[in-house]
């Protein structure tokens, strides 16, 4: 039997794309997991989850991963009035479509408050029949969502390297990392807007973009 696991990484950010992995395996073969170690990505050093990914790319029946760019997320939440919870549910349907072989179970790190009511979501972006089990902790409690939050993981923090190498040090994107609020700080300060790579609809940047707004009406009292 086939199973998946899916899983996100980078869905909080003011900076920077969110990314989507899923990843399958034979039941029997699970435990091949654990043997390497696989944990929430979150649970483990950076340097670990590379060692790890370069383990799983030959153990897993097949993997891939998608990034949904922060201009896509303004223009999904803004124009078309989807949530964000509704944008992952519409990747995850793209990445399970797009399997080569079809699980017969796919295992789902759930952001929805009723667990229950990502699979829903889900469901209506997939062509084929499955069994969803959409749950709080799926990253923590199956070693496939596990393996599927690694990759997710790493390939964040790839894009992030990318964009850091072009536009300078950004931090990880987070509004609680403050090289990430100095960077956006002295970026607005410059240019009067915000980045190309920053997520705008988001409230860290509107209220960044507001405060130098009202600074700047200061400067004419």
């Amino acid at each position: 039997m086939l199973i998946a696991g899916v899983d996100e990484a980078g869905r909080g950010p003011c900076l920077g794309p969110m990314v989507l992995a899923i990843a399958t395996i034979e039941k029997k073969e699970e435990d091949l997991l654990l043997e390497i170690g696989v944990k929430d990505s979150k649970l483990l050093a950076a340097k670990e989850r590379v060692r790890q990914l370069s383990l799983l790319k030959g153990t897993l029946y097949e993997f891939k991963h998608t990034a949904v760019k922060a201009h896509e997320i303004d223009t999904l939440r803004e124009k078309e009035k989807k949530s964000l919870n509704e944008i992952e549910a519409m990747r995850v349907g793209t990445l399970l479509n797009a399997l080569k072989k079809k699980p017969e179970i796919v295992y789902v790190d759930s952001p929805d408050i009723i667990q229950e009511n990502f699979a829903k979501r889900i469901r209506k972006y997939i062509s084929f029949d499955t069994t969803l089990k959409t749950e709080h902790k799926a990253d923590s409690n199956y070693p496939i969502v596990s393996a599927a939050s690694i990759i997710a993981k790493v390939e964040r923090d790839r894009l992030i390297e990318k964009l850091a190498a072009k536009h300078g040090e950004i931090g990880s994107g987070y509004s609680h990392d403050a090289v990430t609020i100095k960077y956006l700080k002295d970026f607005i300060a410059k240019n009067k807007c915000l980045p190309t790579f920053a997520r705008k609809s988001w409230i860290t940047s509107q209220n960044m973009l507001s405060a130098e707004f009202q600074k700047k009406l200061g400067e004419y009292k």
